[in-house]
């Protein structure tokens, strides 16, 4: 006969502080990590002899480590203790962009970023399932949302001061910043994560078992698609504020401050919108999604309306927090490999949006296309959406 497992304790506030601010550096290092090449995109086209779309084609190598990495580490993982496994995921991160770093060609750069994107998404679901299970029920929408600001701080913080650096030093410094980062993030959480007692193992076999579930994977798919658009435009950025806007490479950090703004509100929206309406938030934020992409090309124009542009873009962010819960409710049982499979799904999405936005480029649509397929994108995650919602279990 087994034995029920008493939940973690909840922690008092200070110490849930504590722990929110140690995995919310470990993620501002990884969005750091992820969204510095787009800034730098110009930059390595130059210095490595490339085009901007054979750039992107790093961007999705490192998608493509995510995908791979979220589900393969939460399994491999899974019999270690959570914090453990936290701080070997951010070791490896931190090893992967201290190499980027010295990458002697454009043929290593695309297998770091692989190596890089590995432990994301198990990084960043194992810091959700660890930081909603010491707070309140009624809390772990904010939770979540409070270590994905780190994510959004990076945006608005992290990836225009590497953006910045990686001009003046060269792009390599850039992701020797990020393996820094990294590094204190291993100390934090050693400090500040607490290990509760008698913490239960998970069963890899359990885990796996969830995913039989039809919700799990309409919820997967809806950020794969639906999430896509943000990246589409995003990872674009760049050459469209040099192209289409025409102003001087110095204004891209605050183009990509602006994202980083948009995507701060829109994080915090998402959990408070979420915790009051549940799965109907999502649809709601999908809506707005399509909205802003559609304008995304008339407000590329002049540097006042790309900057607003782009922050709106940049509010899509608010779909993480309430896929991560929404996975966490359906796979109650496998916490952990739903909550890092939410990251590889988001990192389809990374490698679908500037796959489909350098097609549409080459092809001549010019760059502010990107809107365009980032509000069809979009479009049809809403209606996955609405399918879900249609099917048993879709409240």
């Amino acid at each position: 006969m087994s034995i029920p497992q008493t939940p973690p304790a909840v922690l008092p506030r200070r110490a849930a502080a504590k722990m929110e601010a140690a995995l919310a550096v470990g993620s501002f290092a990884i969005g750091t990590g992820e969204f510095a090449i787009m800034g730098l995109m110009p930059n390595i086209a130059s210095n490595l002899n490339l085009t901007e779309p054979q750039v992107g084609h790093a961007i999705s190598a490192y998608a493509l480590g995510v995908m791979v990495g979220a589900p393969l580490l939460a399994i491999l993982g899974a019999t270690l203790l959570r914090k453990h496994l936290l701080l070997l995921l951010m070791a490896l991160y931190a090893l992967g962009n201290l190499a980027t770093a010295f990458a002697p060609s454009f043929g290593a750069l695309v297998a770091l970023r692989f190596v890089s994107g590995l432990p994301h998404g198990a990084y960043f679901g194992i810091a959700a399932v660890v930081a909603s299970s010491r707070v309140a029920a009624n809390h772990r929408a904010g939770a979540v949302a409070r270590v994905m600001m780190g994510l959004t701080l990076a945006m608005l913080l992290g990836n225009p001061i590497a953006t910045a650096l990686g001009q003046l030093f060269g792009w390599r410094s850039a992701f020797a910043l990020v393996g820094v980062i990294a590094l204190c993030t291993l100390f934090l959480v050693g400090r500040y994560v607490p290990q509760p007692p008698g913490e239960a193992r998970s069963d890899p076999r359990k885990e796996l078992r969830a995913f039989t579930q039809p919700q799990v994977w309409m919820a997967l798919a809806i950020g794969a698609i639906g999430f896509a658009g943000m990246f589409c435009v995003f990872s674009y950025l760049a050459p469209t504020m040099l192209e289409v806007t025409r102003v001087s490479p110095q204004w891209i950090p605050v183009g990509l401050a602006a994202f980083g703004v948009g995507g701060i509100v829109g994080n915090i929206a998402g959990g408070k919108l979420f915790d009051r309406l549940q799965f109907r938030a999502v649809g709601l934020l999908l809506g707005w999604a399509m909205l802003v992409l559609v304008l995304f090309p008339f407000a590329a124009g002049s540097l006042w309306s790309v900057v607003l542009g782009i922050g709106l873009v940049g509010s899509m962010v608010s779909l993480a927090a309430p896929l991560q819960i929404r996975l966490m409710d359906i796979a109650a049982d496998a916490p952990s490999l739903a909550a890092a499979s939410n990251h590889a799904a988001f990192n389809l999405a990374n490698a679908l949006g500037p796959w489909l936005g350098g097609m549409a480029i080459t092809a001549g649509l010019g760059w502010t296309s990107t809107g365009y397929i980032g509000a069809a994108t979009a479009f049809v995650g809403f209606g996955l959406y609405a399918v879900a919602r249609r099917m048993k279990g879709g409240n």
